[in-house]
């Protein structure tokens, strides 16, 4: 599944999903569990998840992306595969002062995943490259 997170953190998406695959709701136990296990930040990721802010990429070749509109309306894309998210939270929260796993750009991808909400959009293979390489946002 998710190698890179710690045990306790893939068992609470495991948790959220089959919760969710019976009641399409996060009972109050598993949502204090996220806040317990990710801080302030599940809050926020939460909210991006109500707002239906978090959008699968893919791409023909298999690429996949997601891109997250923050609080503030900036469009984020966010690489599940190897952990990353341009944020400054992440840079600094994540990165620099290892204050958590992820920021709350990649926690909303994962509930989404874990949810199976999240919006899914198809690119062409060139489109999928000129995002991943960075020169310009889809």
């Amino acid at each position: 599944m998710r190698s890179f997170l710690p045990a306790v953190a893939e068992q609470l998406f495991r948790d959220i999903q089959k919760a969710y695959q019976e009641t399409s709701q996060i009972p109050d136990d598993l949502l204090i569990a996220l806040k317990f296990v990710f801080g302030p930040c599940a809050l926020q990721a939460l909210d991006l998840v109500d707002q239906h802010s978090v959008t699968c990429l893919s791409s023909p070749s298999g690429r996949k992306a997601f891109q997250v509109i923050g609080g503030s309306g900036r469009l984020y894309t966010c690489f599940v595969s190897c952990h990353y998210c341009p944020c400054p939270a992440f840079a600094y929260t994540v990165l620099r002062r290892n204050e958590g796993p992820l920021c709350k750009h990649i926690l909303a991808v994962y509930l989404c995943q874990a949810m199976a909400v999240t919006q899914q959009e198809s690119v062409s293979d060139p489109q999928m490259s000129t995002l991943l390489s960075g020169t310009a946002p889809l």
